[in-house]
């Protein structure tokens, strides 16, 4: 760990511990799951195609559209609070496509913006 990240403050356990069971839910394509912690109206970036798309039956039809064609897996490796209440989660992000053929490993952070306890938009910002 870097001397930057120590002076960052964690996320709360419970946020945490919310964001990590979203990640399995989506790993496991369990979207009902997923979208049980997301606002009717939540922001959503298309990291496979670009643009946005909004609310949760858009999120779902995406992620469906996105599950036929590329396999993903998004491991969260790393929980930061933001200053403005935001939750910056860095994740180990690989790619397949449906024959098992490596298309990406990378690391990418989600930035996750809560209206209560739902999440209300989340951006993909590179690293």
């Amino acid at each position: 760990m870097d001397i930057d990240s120590e002076r960052r403050p964690a996320a709360s356990p419970e946020r945490t511990q919310q964001l990590e069971q979203m990640y399995q839910a989506f790993n496991a394509r369990d979207v009902d799951r997923v979208l049980r912690e997301m606002t009717p109206d939540v922001d959503w970036p298309n990291g496979w195609q670009g643009g946005r798309v909004t609310g949760q039956t858009a999120v779902r039809d995406y992620w469906r559209r996105q599950w036929e064609a590329i396999d993903p897996t998004v491991t969260p490796v790393e929980f930061t609070a933001l200053p403005d209440g935001s939750i910056r989660v860095r994740v180990h992000q690989v790619v397949r496509d449906r024959a098992g053929t490596l298309l990406a490993d990378t690391f990418v952070n989600h930035i996750y913006r809560f209206r209560g306890n739902l999440i209300h938009s989340m951006e993909i910002e590179e690293t």
